[in-house]
């Protein structure tokens, strides 16, 4: 090769850098980058339509990630069925996990000051896009309300924002993290289980939760299960699992609850109230969890919990309406302490990496609460069956 055509490639290539058009080059795990991506975009209520997008150029602070999973939300059920918060079009799945195939030359580490390389296992948290000072040891207990998240973005010029897709574009200034010490299942309920850290480090601020406390857990979905969870990996032993559905609480009891009321066996507040008195010999609960969307929920909880006792109310991410309680007796009487959670904040998803591997040490069954296991392609079976409740959790995976 004489030096003329030496210059020439070293050209060529060096104007592709400059342009962008190498990131289809590199290759990871054996797959070479494609051109397009297929994103599940929600177009109308109770419907998406899969679409094809050109993956474009990475900056020098961005991320591409080849998506392997990611777990269906209450949060997309919402949208999909009712579209609360007038997203659509939109890209959803902020659940999601995947491997790095290509990022910019300034991306060096993750949100935690941990090394990224390309074929790293990742997730993302939340973008603070009006605060990109924010690091993992912020002070700062900001909450996801204050910034935004993939899976929740408006559609843009990118379209390449949720992780319902097989591939995701992660733009710089967002917070990312690397789980490569995880297995899949894991990963894809590390968003979830986050909601949980978060809603457990709220009632501990009460200073009423210890580890003898009689605690209730009011609901038996993948979230309330999750709550089970965290509470056991700290040792509290002294649970009772409240829901109607029979095959929830015998999971219940498998992921750590010492023991469980089908409030479907009792008629009215005071016989449920004494029904679960009765699983704590004779006594209220010290603190309760409302892990349910469900406003006459909300209003039982207060029945179960002693005066002086706590509670966190944890299940209303969107307004699922008015809740009846009466403040004397619920409340002010009984002076109890009341915590609201919603989310989390970045300094939870630490935690959770570590109640994961906590909880698979202990023998608590966290995996089997990914029931069923949809393809891209039947991304809108997925959310019917997530509507049905007839699973627990329900994840789209690509092969």
């Amino acid at each position: 090769m004489d030096q003329n055509n030496i210059e020439t490639i070293v050209r060529q290539v060096l104007e592709s850098l400059q342009d962008g058009s190498a990131v289809a080059g590199p290759k990871s795990a054996g797959r070479e980058i494609p051109k397009t991506a297929h994103v599940a975009v929600l177009t109308a209520l109770e419907h998406f339509d899969v679409k094809e997008y050109p993956i474009p150029p990475l900056g020098d602070g961005d991320i591409l990630v080849r998506v392997e999973g990611c777990g269906v939300c209450g949060t997309d059920a919402h949208e999909f069925k009712r579209d609360p918060f007038g997203l659509i079009p939109v890209a959803l799945g902020h659940e999601g996990t995947g491997e790095i195939v290509a990022m910019g030359k300034n991306v060096k580490k993750d949100s935690a000051g941990k090394d990224l390389h390309i074929g790293d296992k990742v997730v993302t948290c939340m973008i603070f896009k009006d605060n990109p000072d924010i690091t993992m040891y912020d002070l700062n207990r900001q909450n996801v309300g204050g910034a935004d998240v993939y899976g929740l973005l408006p559609d843009d010029q990118i379209h390449l924002n949720g992780w319902f897709s097989d591939y995701i574009f992660i733009r710089e200034g967002s917070t990312v993290f690397n789980v490569s010490d995880l297995d899949l299942d894991s990963r894809m309920l590390i968003e979830p289980a986050a909601v949980l850290v978060h809603a457990v480090e709220r009632a501990k601020s009460t200073g009423i939760l210890r580890f003898n406390s009689r605690v209730v857990v009011q609901g038996c979905g993948p979230i309330g299960l999750l709550c089970i969870a965290v509470l056991r990996t700290m040792g509290i032993e002294n649970i009772v699992a409240v829901d109607g559905n029979p095959g929830r609480l015998e999971f219940a009891r498998r992921m750590g609850a010492d023991k469980s009321v089908n409030f479907a066996d009792y008629q009215g507040i005071e016989a449920l109230t004494a029904g679960l008195e009765a699983q704590f010999g004779g006594h209220p609960a010290d603190f309760g969890f409302q892990c349910t969307g469900n406003p006459k929920a909300h209003s039982n909880i207060y029945k179960f919990i002693r005066s002086g006792g706590g509670l966190c109310e944890l299940g209303f991410f969107i307004n699922g309406g008015d809740a009846t309680i009466n403040p004397h007796l619920d409340i002010c009487s009984k002076e109890l302490t009341i915590v609201g959670s919603w989310v989390y904040t970045l300094r939870d998803y630490g935690t959770t990496f570590d109640f994961l591997k906590r909880a698979k040490a202990i023998g608590l069954p966290i995996e089997e609460l990914i029931t069923d296991k949809y393809p891209l392609a039947q991304i809108n079976e997925a959310l019917k069956k997530n509507l049905e409740m007839t699973g627990l959790k329900i994840c789209v995976v690509n092969e």
